[in-house]
């Protein structure tokens, strides 16, 4: 259904908005969270460490599509709260050929590289067979994860966080069921669950095709809406998904490579601490989520507002949603320090005494930063909703340069234990980079509205006299 967030209780309408998007990121983190699971438990803590060795790769070549498919879909929410359904129309159109193209190119290019990137990567050569069969399975499949991310991103920007809520779930359940049945009926080993992450992706699009057929019919496109004409409107258009699309799919990138860095120097001191942080930084993941959520919520938000011109809106919306998230971030570290331990035991069932003590290790460091990383959800979003893309890419870089600091640096210096401050102080860098975007971007724009209000009160009184 869609939703108009330009109307109504700022604070209601996000949290309201952000409950599906919450329970929706709970299913999506499902799908590497069953693969982990189900791998650690069936095939060992080899196999466990081998899809950990690449994840990172993994998050990077998905971080590139769903920065591109998020960037163009702020183009299609602008436009939408802006009441030009033509330019929805419009905006689809040039998105879906512009994922498709890059999803194309990025299938090709990473396949050709898969073992120079391995070997980079450092991963051990007991869990290399196993590693590159995984993302190679992956790769092969991005077509079904560029698709449903411009599906979902699309239909969010329309204001619907529910239905690819229910979608997710779906696949998420299928994912389950498929990876049980490769790698336990079939014996497919590590490359089973890849497969079925990439059939359950597939689900999804499917899925989302029927219902927009059936539900939306803003989006039902006509054999006229296809007919590219390359004239200076087309590349206009084009040029203006590109122009926030590009420059979040590099953030993404950055952030992406800053943590292939890390895994890159992690692989180094063998599968144990591989096990061990990858096993946190899932956990972790889950901790995160509703502050996650709330901030994809608030681009929507933001996004739908900025088209409607109604800026105060905008940032009434931010200062909740930060306060919302600090709260958010204590109780989530609470949450890890005191019962992190157990949560990491349900997690990987064959894990040692070592490999849990050093996940714990990694969540006691972690969160006493998460106040930082739950602002980076804030700031960023609202920026991207705006159109904004030199700040978040800016803190992209900013992460990138702190976190290549600290894995190699700091783990020559301190071991291991180095690895774990990268992620912090990365946040800290951010955090800082984009508080400074966002106020330098609102508040131009808070004073020429009210400029502009001044002025026409001040033309009013002149008529009435």
């Amino acid at each position: 259904m869609i939703k108009d967030l330009t109307k109504g209780e700022p604070l209601k309408l996000i949290l309201l908005f952000s409950i599906p998007l919450l329970i929706g990121n709970i299913f999506q983190q499902l799908y590497n969270i069953a693969d982990l699971v189900i791998v650690g438990r069936l095939l060992g803590v080899e196999a466990f460490a081998a899809v950990g060795a690449v994840a990172p790769l993994f998050f990077l070549i998905t971080f590139i599509i769903v920065g591109l498919t998020n960037g163009f879909a702020v183009i299609t929410g602008q436009r939408f709260g802006a009441k030009d359904i033509d330019g929805v129309k419009n905006s689809v159109v040039i998105s879906t050929i512009l994922s498709i193209l890059a999803t194309i190119f990025f299938t090709v290019f990473c396949s050709l590289l898969m073992h120079p990137v391995l070997h980079l990567l450092n991963v051990p050569q007991n869990i290399y067979n196993n590693a590159f069969w995984y993302i190679e399975v992956i790769i092969l499949g991005l077509i079904a994860t560029s698709l449903y991310n411009l599906l979902a991103s699309i239909i969010r920007a329309l204001g619907d966080s529910k239905t690819p809520l229910y979608f997710l779930i779906l696949a998420s359940i299928a994912n389950i069921i498929l990876a049980l049945y490769f790698i336990q009926i079939l014996k497919w080993g590590v490359a089973g669950s890849a497969f079925a992450v990439v059939l359950s992706q597939g689900i999804s699009v499917l899925l989302c095709l029927i219902y927009v057929k059936k539900k939306f019919p803003i989006l039902h496109l006509k054999k006229q809406d296809w007919l590219i004409k390359y004239n200076e409107e087309f590349l206009k258009s084009v040029i203006e998904h590109l122009r926030v699309g590009v420059p979040m799919s590099i953030q993404f990138s950055i952030i992406g490579l800053s943590v292939i860095v890390i895994q890159s120097v992690c692989n180094s001191f063998g599968s144990n601490i591989i096990a061990a942080l990858t096993a946190a930084l899932r956990i972790e993941q889950i901790a995160t989520l509703p502050m996650i959520s709330f901030g994809v919520a608030l681009a929507t938000f933001v996004a739908q507002n900025f088209g409607a011109r109604k800026f105060r809106r905008i940032r009434t919306g931010v200062v909740k949603i930060s306060i919302l998230n600090i709260i958010l971030s204590i109780l989530m570290a609470l949450v890890m320090r005191f019962w992190g331990t157990e949560i990491i035991k349900e997690f990987i069932g064959s894990a040692t005494i070592e490999i849990i003590d050093i996940a714990h290790q990694y969540l006691l460091i972690s969160t006493f930063f998460y106040i930082f990383l739950s602002q980076i959800f804030v700031y960023r979003n609202a920026l991207q909703g705006m159109g904004e893309v030199v700040f978040p890419l800016c803190a992209s870089i900013a992460e990138l340069l702190m976190r290549t600091f600290a894995a190699v640096y700091w783990a020559i210096k301190f071991g291991y234990v180095g690895i774990f401050y990268a992620g912090p102080i990365a946040w800290v860098s951010a955090c800082l980079v984009l508080s400074i975007g966002y106020f330098r971007s609102i508040k131009p724009i808070i004073r020429k509205v009210r400029l502009q209000q001044d002025h026409n009160h001040h033309n009013h009184l002149h008529s009435n006299e």
